[in-house]
């Protein structure tokens, strides 16, 4: 089965379109003092899409000849066209989603590019929207290397990342309940919402793109509670609607670190440790500011802290 992703995406606009404006007349009329939606922060989600849009037409030009390169020379199998493989392909992007989801949340590397999608304080259709131009820096093509060595040319991958994306968009929302029994099978907005939210019990948990059941086999499954809202956002928040700072917020916070901890192990921590690790990082520094260099605060999210054998972490190099 062949088809053009891109065209069906653009088709897709237009609903994608409307689903904003009824989402937004719906939750004005039910929920009207809740303000969940906002232009400033409407129009940033607007324009973060936009410079991705850009960069990603940009760097497929770059990567599609890398998975070429495997597709020619490594691969396994060929696939026909036919729903079998669209299925195989579906099935095995989808996994390779949810590695890389997770470890965007693991490695602050991947951090840095992925928190500008959590960096809103709404939870609403246009967030999908919110989107880093920096993914193909921090590496998110190379996730999907694996799908040309099983076979699939690349065009199917990019293809099916597309598709993977697109159905994204529907998760994100308040003004939907629980689905039932779908909630075993795929992701949700109940799901979705669970993801997005900082709350303790909440936080890194529901990485699915679209299928669920990757978190329920590999523990990282949490049901949304009543009893226990949803609070949206960042751990160290970001404040702004200025789309360039959300973009690089966390870049700029990840090379301060870098510049302001002793030793090679700690900088190797303040680029690749759990995002809580920062976040701790910053509250020790803010706690002792008088002993510590100015850098800049940065946004942080992350469940694992930083233990006892790393408080070394928290030596900062002193001006002369």
């Amino acid at each position: 089965m062949q088809f053009d992703a891109e065209l069906l995406l653009l088709a897709m606009a237009p609903v994608f379109l409307a689903c904003i404006g009824w989402e937004a007349w719906h939750l004005r009329r039910t929920r009207p003092g809740a303000q969940l939606y906002s232009w400033r922060d409407t129009l940033c989600n607007a324009a973060l899409a936009l410079m991705q849009q850009a960069a990603d037409k940009l760097a497929w030009l770059a990567i599609i000849p890398v998975y070429a390169f495997f597709y020619e020379h490594y691969r396994v199998h060929t696939w026909p066209a036919t729903w079998v493989s669209f299925i195989v392909l579906f099935v095995a992007q989808d996994l390779l989603y949810y590695v890389f989801h997770r470890c965007s949340h693991r490695v602050r590397w991947l951090w840095a590019a992925h928190v500008v999608h959590h960096s809103s304080e709404r939870m609403n259709f246009s967030t999908a929207f919110r989107q880093s131009l920096m993914y193909p820096i921090a590496g998110m093509w190379l996730f999907w290397i694996p799908l040309a060595v099983l076979g699939f040319a690349p065009k199917q991958i990019v293809a099916i990342v597309l598709i993977n994306l697109g159905f994204q968009f529907f998760v994100h929302t308040q003004a939907i309940g629980k689905l039932g029994w779908l909630e075993y099978v795929l992701n949700t907005p109940s799901i979705h919402r669970v993801h997005h939210a900082r709350n303790d019990r909440y936080i890194d948990r529901n990485y699915a793109g679209v299928l669920v059941i990757w978190d329920r086999l590999f523990g990282s499954y949490v049901d949304e509670d009543s009893r226990d809202a949803p609070v949206y956002g960042i751990v160290e928040p970001l404040h702004t609607y200025n789309p360039l700072k959300a973009t690089f917020h966390e870049w700029a916070s990840m090379a301060a670190d870098f510049a302001s901890v002793h030793g090679w192990r700690n900088k190797w921590r303040a680029l690749f440790a759990p995002p809580a690790w920062a976040a701790e990082f910053h509250a020790h520094r803010a706690a002792t500011a008088p002993l510590s260099n100015d850098v800049s605060e940065g946004g942080a999210r992350g469940q694992s802290g930083i233990g006892e054998n790393h408080t070394s972490a928290f030596q900062t190099q002193r001006r002369p």
